[in-house]
């Protein structure tokens, strides 16, 4: 299997969306995802100007992605990982590591002074982000609203 990881491309986010959709139906989230409206959730991230994403191709087919975007604070410009999904075909082959691997290398090329994301509390999530370093936060909490 040829594998490539590259910038993300606008040209690619159609596949991106069925790729989302498609890897957040499982486990662990079991979300009820249309491809359209995750083609639209990918849209509106890689349309900020602190955006940032990797894809990866085996053989040339868009197997995973990597997205997010940073923002400045005072101690410096933190990344905040919002999607990292690979195609239910390809999971289990090392593409997200691969992903996570130049992410990281990438970001810390760019002065990146911190990395956040928030993942399921269940499930292999935890174990896979904790090989990269990621540890639960004790000072903050993720707080939500129904509308």
């Amino acid at each position: 299997m040829n594998v490539t990881i590259q910038e993300c491309t606008v040209e690619h986010v159609e596949q991106y969306g069925r790729i989302y959709a498609e890897a957040f139906r499982g486990e662990p989230w079991n979300d009820n995802w249309k491809e359209e409206d995750a083609v639209i959730h990918i849209s509106e991230i890689m349309e900020s100007s602190h955006a940032y994403g990797l894809e990866c191709l085996c053989d040339g087919e868009v197997a995973g992605f990597i997205l997010g975007a940073s923002m400045l604070f005072h101690y410096g410009r933190t990344f905040e990982i919002n999607d990292l999904a690979v195609s239910p075909v390809y999971q289990r082959k090392g593409i997200a590591g691969r992903l996570m691997d130049r992410m990281m290398a990438d970001l810390k090329n760019k002065g990146i002074v911190g990395i956040h994301l928030i993942t399921s509390k269940d499930g292999i999530l935890p174990g896979f982000y904790e090989k990269y370093g990621f540890k639960k936060e004790n000072e903050v909490i993720l707080m939500g609203k129904t509308m």
